[in-house]
């Protein structure tokens, strides 16, 4: 658990970026959206660098333990695996769309060992829609003869949830994330085996 004045600071900071972007925030404006001194500010962060890493961080760190949650309830074919990636994400981009577009779109600011920590973590997370596909279409569940621009595709359908979507508009996001479960689905081309000749005996 994080202090109360870090907590206040880390909100502050994301408010600040997702409406003005990093470039333009001010950190003196952080500190009193926090309600503290500069000086108080500087007790927990040197500045914006280091309070967009620990953003990005911690946004990565929610965002994997939506995905690894939902990996767990669901059985392990990769149609089951894939589909809940794509649930985790589009559910994690509609409900934290503050939170996911700094994740999206201030890695650029970030500086160079910074950004190359953050690249690792933007992999293994690529890496969740990669596996299930890579193993649908190994094993003949998914017939797309172009997988990874599938996954391209699929991804960024989900995280574009964060830039368009919103709660009073006419879809709901249980809605939204089973047409986004039905689209990569058909992007990577299953073809589920359906048994009909099992089940007339």
């Amino acid at each position: 658990m994080r202090p109360a004045g870090q907590t206040a600071l880390l909100e502050a900071a994301r408010q600040e970026f997702a409406e003005r972007g990093f470039g333009s925030a001010s950190i003196r404006d952080i500190a009193q959206r926090a309600g503290m001194s500069l000086s108080a500010m500087y007790h927990y962060y040197s500045g914006k660098q280091e309070l967009l890493h620990a953003l990005l961080d911690e946004g990565m760190d929610r965002y994997a333990a939506a995905v690894a949650d939902a990996l767990a309830a669901v059985g392990g074919s990769p149609a089951d695996r894939l589909s809940a990636v794509v649930a985790a994400t589009t559910r994690f981009r509609g409900e934290h769309a503050a939170r996911s577009n700094i994740l999206l779109l201030e890695e650029r600011s970030l500086d160079g060992e910074r950004q190359e920590r953050y690249a690792r973590r933007q992999a293994e997370a690529t890496n969740f829609f990669r596996e299930p596909i890579d193993a649908g279409v190994a094993s003949g569940e998914f017939l797309t003869p172009y997988p990874d621009e599938a996954r391209r595709g699929v991804i960024a359908m989900c995280n574009a949830v964060a830039q368009w979507y919103r709660e009073d508009g006419p879809l709901s996001l249980d809605a939204l994330i089973d047409r986004h479960v039905e689209l990569a689905l058909t992007l990577v081309e299953y073809r589920p085996q359906r048994g009909w000749s099992a089940r007339s005996r």
